[in-house]
């Protein structure tokens, strides 16, 4: 997560004092849009190194983008924005995305989730087809199934991510393989030439052991994903057995993608 912020140009405190600061730095990303290396060193009396050093940890973990000479919490083609812009984005299409994704699920299976906001949606029917086993690394959906009659929840634990409301990483991928589901429900950041990407390796790892946990794998995406971009590859769209979409696709790229071999659900809007 987080690295060592000391530098020899200053001695930045450690632990807490550490935590209190990238804090204090989110918090001022977050209220000015962008601010600059220099002036975050001068605000927090620490090093431009320092400054550097808290701004890829804090990128790491999903809260803001770094870029040349400062940071940003500006929404991008490669910064989608933390949990909760990103809950707000597209929320009636998500919604008929994972009332789709409700129509494949029966009574007695078992379900994964990935820590997506479209996953949450799904998460919020799935009460409908209980009895369900739900295994899940993705907070908010624990959150929202824990104690629902019928619906029997597993946490997959790991290193905790706020930015992601969700247990990320290698510990959370070796825990997914102590399971086997019937049906995964997950989204991406991006789709490339038909490849899925990530901004973070950590989600990389854990959505690729949730695929090779599932004996089907559902991918859930809106339109605006074939618009962005990310840095790590995840899975090709060849490597789900379904692939449900909206109508915002357009035809030219539904026909490339179906030309690759993929199965595709076009869901009205």
């Amino acid at each position: 997560m987080s690295r060592s912020a000391s530098t020899g140009g200053d001695t930045a405190a450690p632990g807490a004092g550490r935590h209190a600061r990238q804090l204090g730095i989110r918090e001022r990303v977050a209220d000015a849009g962008f601010v600059r290396v220099e002036a975050l060193a001068e605000e927090f009396d620490v090093s431009p190194m320092t400054i550097h050093r808290d701004l890829d940890a804090l990128q790491s973990q999903g809260w803001l983008r770094k870029v040349r000479g400062g940071a940003t919490a500006q929404t991008s083609a490669v910064f989608h924005g933390d949990l909760e812009q990103r809950r707000a984005a597209m929320q009636e299409v998500k919604d008929r995305l994972s009332a789709a994704a409700l129509a494949l699920v029966s009574p007695g299976q078992s379900v994964m989730l990935d820590e997506s906001t479209t996953a949450l949606h799904v998460a919020k029917r799935l009460p409908r087809r209980a009895p369900l086993t739900v295994i899940t690394n993705f907070l908010s959906a624990l959150k929202a199934l824990a104690g629902v009659p019928g619906i029997d929840v597993v946490a997959l634990g790991g290193a905790y991510y706020p930015a992601y409301d969700a247990f990320l990483g290698l510990h959370t991928a070796d825990a997914v393989r102590s399971f086997r589901a019937d049906v995964l429900f997950m989204s991406t950041t991006a789709i490339t030439h038909g490849t899925c990407y990530h901004q973070s390796q950590e989600t990389v790892h854990v959505k690729r052991a949730l695929m090779d946990a599932a004996a089907r794998r559902v991918l859930l995406v809106d339109h605006t994903k074939f618009t962005r971009e990310g840095l790590y590859a995840l899975a090709p769209l060849t490597g789900f057995d379904l692939v449900i979409v909206d109508d915002g696709v357009p035809r030219d790229e539904l026909r490339r993608i179906r030309d690759r071999g993929v199965d595709v659900q076009v869901v009205p809007c």
